[in-house]
């Protein structure tokens, strides 16, 4: 089965090779059928610390890292 990927936004790179993005999804009502965002933040690995704030990456779906982290950050785009 192939790993999750999604994109977002790092909001935070405060951690020592933690980073965290914000990842921004459509959704739809289901009765009034009308779309509106949500977000959503995940806690990823940046082993190099090469990510920072306000840059949009690349996360991929991992096995558990720590309590909280199962994401790891694979590119910048």
């Amino acid at each position: 089965m192939a790993k999750k990927t999604l994109q977002g936004i790092v909001v935070s790179d405060k951690m020592q090779k933690t980073v965290v993005v914000e990842v921004e999804s459509i959704k739809e009502h289901p009765k009034y059928k009308r779309r509106f965002k949500v977000h959503k933040k995940f806690k990823a690995h940046d082993e190099k610390g090469e990510f920072h704030i306000g840059d949009k990456v690349v996360i991929e779906e991992s096995k558990p890292i720590s309590k909280d982290k199962n994401w790891i950050a694979i590119k910048k785009i």
